[in-house]
Parts: structure tokens; sequence; C-alpha cells
């Protein structure tokens, strides 16, 4: 016969179950909540919240799936992993713990995917960072990615996207964590000031610290989604550190283009129209017809 506490476990299991179960169906809006069917999230690949028009996070898959044509993807450098150079001491959870756990979670190796595909027929080198990985932070294997990646398109006079989205350097790896910022803005510069080549930047939310700081905001052109965060630090961390309150709306998409911080706010429904007028602006064409 069960006692009190096999009927307790099994009851608390059952509800972990359903719990799981209406995470996997509903995905909550971080805008207004509503709960918005994740399935219908996912058909259009847009995951545009259906009551409020919030765009919600979207995983670098995702992301490649709505930008790259279908079978042109060729992701580079999938084998680099961090390591616990520091070997970081942390009472919550060690460096490399959290990396596997990430791992497992994602089933990406790190917080950016980088490599080669085609957008209606352009050939194209593209990054897209995972806010779901460490929440997003650029770490040296980021920063090497994104270098190799910038480096690989020059060579062969790619057109150049990164899509952002980051908390930020990776505090776990320090200085070699805060170096990635120069690196990446220098071989930047011979992309686009050597080579004359364009890149093109577009800002999720969030997008802060040192990404904000070094190549988020370096694009020929600059983009961002409707409503995304923007900013060098949290508004929850200027609070805490300053003892000062942040006024609302100050760090988000709408308020900083008023002040020209990018160039266009674009929403996701419009991404694929706008981009292709960028990359012919730029004298970028498809290599063969689309049709075919």
């Amino acid at each position: 016969m069960e006692g009190a506490s096999d009927i307790l476990r099994t009851a608390s299991k059952d509800s972990l179950d359903r719990i799981e179960l209406c995470q996997k169906l509903w995905t909550q809006c971080e805008g207004c909540d509503h709960l918005n069917y994740t399935k219908f999230l996912k058909s259009n690949m847009l995951y545009i919240c259906e009551h409020c028009g919030y765009h919600l996070k979207m995983k670098s898959l995702d992301r490649i799936d709505l930008l790259v044509d279908r079978d042109t993807w060729d992701p580079f450098d999938e084998h680099m992993v961090s390591i616990d150079i520091n070997e970081w001491d942390c009472t919550d959870k060690p460096y490399q713990d959290r990396i596997a756990s990430s791992q497992r979670d994602t089933g990406l190796t790190e917080a950016i995917q980088t490599g080669m595909g085609k957008f209606k027929g352009i050939p194209i080198a593209i990054g897209v960072m995972d806010f779901q990985f460490i929440g997003g932070s650029m770490g040296s294997v980021v920063g090497e990615k994104i270098t190799r990646l910038i480096e690989y398109a020059a060579n062969r006079s790619l057109p150049l996207i990164l899509v952002c989205s980051s908390g930020g350097a990776r505090m776990q790896e320090g200085i070699l964590s805060l170096m990635q910022m120069a690196k990446i803005s220098s071989a930047s510069y011979d992309y686009q000031c050597n080579k004359k080549l364009f890149y093109l930047s577009i800002l999720t939310t969030p997008t802060t610290g040192g990404v904000t700081a070094s190549f988020g905001m370096l694009g020929d052109i600059i983009i961002t989604e409707p409503g995304a965060s923007i900013a060098f630090a949290g508004k929850r961390v200027i609070e805490q550190t300053l003892n000062i309150t942040v006024p609302e709306g100050i760090q988000e998409a709408e308020y900083l283009f008023e002040k020209g911080s990018f160039d266009s706010i674009v929403p996701r429904n419009s991404l694929k129209a706008t981009l292709g007028e960028l990359l012919q602006l730029h004298g970028f064409f498809p290599t063969t017809s689309i049709l075919d």
C-alpha cells in the first residue's frame, strides 16, 4: 500500500509533467503576458505575439531558417568549445558545468552559429547569436568564430550579416572575453575599410554590454526589431550600481532610433524584403535564378 509520501511524490511528478506540457504548448509574451500557441509561433517562423505584436526571442536555428534559403546553410567551426582557462570558482555552478548544461539545453556548442548560405539566391556570410546559451555572452570562442567569419567573407567578397542577441562579455573568461571586442573590430575594419564590403548589423532584444560596444554598432547599416532592448549596461545593473531610477523606455529601440543610434526599425515580417533591397542596393545579386 502506498504511503502518504509516495502519493505526494506521484502527485508532484504529475503536476510537473502537466506544467512541462503546458510550457511546450504555450509561450507567454514578455510584453503583454498573453499566452500564444507555440505551434502557431513556429509555423510562421516569426515569433510575434498575436495579441500585442511584441517580438519574442528567437532561437538561432529559427533565425537561420528564416533568413537562409533551404538546403544552402553551411555551418563553420562547430567543433570549437570554450574551456575554463581561468579556473572560475563559483558557488553557483562551475563554468564548465554551465557550458555543458547550455549545450544540452540548446543543442549548440556555443552562443553563436556562423556559416555561409544564400539569401534569396545571394551568397552571404552570416552569424546568429543565441541568447539561450549563457545569455548569448561573448567569450573567446564566440569572438574567434565571428572573426573567422569576417575574414572568410572578406576573402570571398561576400556580404556579412550579424544578428546580435547578447548580455555582453562573458565574465567567466575575464580579459580573454574583453579582448574579443578589439579583435572583432579589427577584422571588421579590414573588411569594411580596406575591402570596401557591406556589413549589416541586426540588433535584437537584448543587445547589451561588449557586443553593443563593439561589432553590434559597427555595421554599415544597423537595423533593429521593434521594442528591442539595446544598451551598454542593463537597467537593473545601472539602478543597483548608481542607486538611481532609469526612465522607462530609454533603452528601447524606438527611443534610440529617434536619437539617431541606428538606421531603421524593421518588423520581422518585413525583414526579408528589407534585406533583399539592401543587398541589391550594395551590388549583391543572386548567383542563379531563384526559380531554379
